[in-house]
Formats: C-alpha cells, structure tokens, sequence
C-alpha cells in the first residue's frame, strides 16, 4: 500500500533535487498528483524557505529587503503547511479501509510531518557537506562541521525507521494518524487582530 513512499526513496528524491542549485525555482514539477506531488512541493518550499531564511540574516542590507524576507517566509512557511496537509490527505486516503484496533497506537506525529522532517534533514546535511567542505575554512570548522553530518546522518536514518514503521502499522491497523490542521492564525486577516483591527 505504501511501497511507493518509503523513507528511503523519499530521502533519495530530496537529495536529489537538492543536490541541483536552482532546483526549487523551477517551474515543472516532477510529479503531477497523488502524494508525491505534494511532497516535491513541501520540499520545493521547505528549499526556497532556506534561501530566505539565509538572507533574512544579512546585516549589510536595507531593513525593507528583510522585511521582504520575513514576508516571503511566512509565505513559504504557510505553502509548505498546506503541503504536510495534503501529504497526510494522500497517504490517509489509501487507508480508508482499515479499521484501526482498539488498542492501535496513536502517533502524535503525522507520516506528513515525518516527510517534512526529512526534507529539512536533506537541506542540513546537504549544507553541512559544504561547510565541511570549505576550502577557506580551518581545520577546526572542518572537524566540527563533520561530527555535526555524522548526527544530522543518524538522526534520518532514525526518522526512515519511524516513518516506515508507521505506515506499516497503519496498514494492519495497529496504528493510526490523523490529518493536525495548523491554523495559522497570524497569517489570517480575519484572525489577526493587527490586520483586522487596522481594516
């Protein structure tokens, strides 16, 4: 049910995409429904959220340029929420026939936030490869940033095992899941009060 969404292969397709600089601006998406097509997006926006996460850190910029940073974030930060939904709409939606148990486990975290998880792993160890990489940097950067991809590298292997086994739970009814919705409150005009007030 779920052999098409293992965490490994979902791991290989993060990498790859972030392994090609630019990726996430491009404009044809590798997969046009079903669950992955929400996961290239989640992981296309959890990407372009890194790029402004970086610049809304510079110092020698125009404070308008990190407002349009911070804007673009919570932009991001929203599409790639709406993405983790659909993920869990997707992989739930293969599940509609299984009854969970009575006693079936309940997992606080959902298979779409696990996915998310791993995207970001992706983005991290992809960076820490880099800067472990640095030829302008000391010996000491080096090292450092080396230990920190070993524990970024066993952290996913960790996740791949959570994620799989959830679903392979799922599947005999030992598990379930439920779609969390966010609510983003802030980003709602007629939920913030600093928007709606100032109508």
């Amino acid at each position: 049910m779920f052999s098409d969404v293992q965490a490994q292969q979902i791991s290989d397709f993060h990498d790859s995409c972030t392994g090609r600089p630019g990726w996430a601006a491009e404009g044809s998406p590798q997969h046009q429904d079903g669950a992955w097509k929400y996961i290239e997006l989640n992981h296309r926006y959890n990407s372009l959220l890194w790029e402004q996460e970086d610049q809304a850190r510079r110092r020698q910029v125009a404070d308008s340029e990190i407002a349009a940073n911070k804007r673009a974030i919570d932009g991001f930060n929203q599409k790639r929420q709406d993405a983790i939904e659909r993920i869990d709409e997707e992989l739930l939606a293969r599940l509609s026939n299984v009854q969970p148990a009575d006693d079936a486990w309940r997992n606080s975290e959902t298979a779409g936030s696990m996915i998310d998880r791993l995207s970001i792993l992706s983005l991290k160890i992809y960076n820490m490869q880099l800067q472990a990489q640095r030829p302008d940097a000391g010996p000491e950067h080096i090292e450092a940033c080396w230990q920190k991809l070993q524990i970024l590298l066993t952290q996913r292997r960790d996740l791949h095992q959570c994620l799989d086994r959830l679903l392979a739970e799922a599947v005999k009814g030992r598990a379930f899941f439920r779609v969390y919705r966010q609510f983003k409150m802030y980003n709602d005009p007629t939920l913030n009060p600093y928007l709606y007030q100032n109508k």
